[in-house]
Order: C-alpha cells, then structure tokens, then sequence
C-alpha cells in the first residue's frame, strides 16, 4: 500500500492529505436542514448530515489528491449510526480511487491489539467465511505501551499489504509533557523514531517502509531530526494551515526525491467556505472552497518545495 500512496502521490504532484474530521458545526445549515428534514434531529440525522457533507468534499477534490484520513473519534461521538458514516465515507473515498488513513490511535497489546487490527486494515473470521470491517489502507498507531502494542498491527499489514503511521512527535501544545523528556540524554521522541526505523526495515515497499511515523508541522526542526533517523520512514505530517504549519516549514520532512512525507490539512479545507479567503463561494458551494483550500496547499508546499530541493 505505500506502494500506491507513492504513486497516487507523483500522479497528482501532491503530497497532501485531507482531513475529514467533520464535526458538526461545520456542516452547512443546508446540508444539516435535509438530514434532520429525513431523519429528525437525531444521531441518524447527524451522521447523515456528516456524510452528505463528506461526500460533496470528496466529490470536488478527488481528482487533486492522492489520499483523505478520516479521524474516527469525530463519527464515534454520534454512536453506531456516526461508525456508519465513517463506513461509508471509507468505501466511498476508495470507489474514487484514495488511499484511506485511519486515524485511529489505537494503542493496546495482546489479542486487544490484534482484535483492533482486524477489524480496521485485517479480515475477521466469521464461521467459514471473512469479512473486511472497516477496511482502511493505513492506521495510525499509538506506541506508548511498547512493541506488543504495535507488532500484532505490523502481522496484519504484513497479510493485507497496508501500512501505519505511528505517532513520534505529535504537533500539539503539551506534546512535550512526554515526547520530549530526556533518556539517557536524548529526547523520547527520536528513541521512538529509532524504533520506527528498525520496525520499518523488515517492512518495506520498492522505495520507503509501509511502517511510517507521525511528526507534526508545528515542529519543524524536530522533523529535521527525525527525517535522518526515519529516512525509509514516509512521514505524516499533521498541523498544516489552521494549527500554524506552512509550506516553508515543512521542506526538512522530505527528502531529496521530493518523497518521505504527506501533509495533513483538516479544518482549513473542510471548513473553508468559513474562512475569509474562500468566504466568496459561501456555504451553498462549500466544497468548491475546499477545492480552491486544497489548490493552494499544494501551490504552496510545491513551491517551497521547488524552493529547496
């Protein structure tokens, strides 16, 4: 599967990913009013709401990116019927043809962890027969318990041919409270790349490991670090446009074959129409905001890349 993301990624020119997080008050009041018309103002109508949402995001922007990373945690507070939704946000993002990133944090041991495996990159078994669950390319993964946290998800991917991003360096606050305590003189953070790397090294595709790591914007000069100890390591890169990163930040996650690194952009393209710059399209044409958002990140990260490289 990273295999693909590169791919998808040279085809487009854009190393990018859309987040869809939807929460609710970004859905226009058009879209909310039809959902809750059909459903009531119910879970059933929000997740409705959510997916209709996601869908018109989707429709206008697929052919410009290589891939979308749904955050689960914005579907799971609406129950079983906002799971749906991210279900069908899921397939549908795959029937257009994008590499889906689970962002699911997942980050248990033992048969809990496999059990989560499964049921997001794996096949369950059901009598004689197997079933996808929620069937994404990637996940991201949460190495705080150690190894047995994360090897049962590398068995899956080693199976199914997906791949992970685990979280090093995350791009909020208070991420330092942990991440950045020193051991042995060295800074937590670069002792879980290391372990990336080496997970990474039994686990690759043609060119890069499908065992990547999570490193965020807002920290650009650890990212400089980290893409030295990672350097088979594809890195995700959260914290692009509404939590501060810009593109000339962002050129030392890469390297020098212009690959190593994807970067995420949630609120600041799917709530665009509600930003003063795309503000002309207003909410009716919300997605084609999110369409002129996404032609500028890439505008930008191209050129600084450009820039640099």
């Amino acid at each position: 599967m990273i295999n693909k993301l590169i791919e998808r990624i040279q085809k487009t020119g854009a190393p990018i990913v859309v987040g869809l997080d939807p929460m609710l008050s970004y859905v226009p009041e058009h879209v909310q009013k039809a959902a809750f018309e059909e459903y009531g103002e119910t879970l059933r109508g929000a997740a409705e709401a959510i997916w209709q949402f996601n869908k018109e995001i989707v429709d206008k922007t697929y052919d410009l990116i290589p891939a979308v990373k749904p955050q689960i945690a914005m579907y799971e507070q609406f129950g079983v019927e906002g799971l749906e939704a991210y279900k069908k946000t899921v397939d549908y993002c795959k029937s257009k043809g994008l590499v889906v990133i689970g962002d699911v944090k997942r980050g248990d041991i033992g048969s809990t962890s496999a059990a989560y495996a499964v049921g997001h990159l794996g096949k369950v078994q059901v009598g004689s027969r197997t079933y996808s669950g929620f069937d994404e390319d990637f996940a991201t993964v949460n190495p705080y318990l150690g190894s047995d946290g994360v090897k049962p998800f590398i068995e899956v991917c080693k199976e199914e041919k997906k791949g992970l991003f685990i979280l090093v360096k995350t791009s909020n606050p208070s991420s330092g409270e942990f991440q950045d305590q020193l051991v042995d003189g060295r800074p937590l953070y670069e002792l879980v790349g290391e372990k990336v790397a080496e997970w990474g090294e039994e686990h690759c595709g043609d060119s890069y490991s499908y065992i990547g790591a999570v490193v965020g914007a807002t920290y650009p000069e650890q990212g400089k670090v980290l893409r030295k100890v990672m350097p088979k390591s594809f890195i995700l890169v959260p914290g692009y446009g509404a939590q501060g990163g810009k593109g000339k930040d962002l050129v030392h996650f890469f390297n020098e074959d212009g690959l190593g690194a994807i970067v995420n952009s949630s609120r600041g393209i799917i709530a665009a129409y509600k930003q003063e710059t795309y503000a002309k399209f207003g909410a009716e044409h919300f997605g084609e905001a999110s369409r002129a958002a996404v032609e500028d990140m890439i505008a930008d990260i191209r050129g600084a890349l450009e820039a640099a490289l």
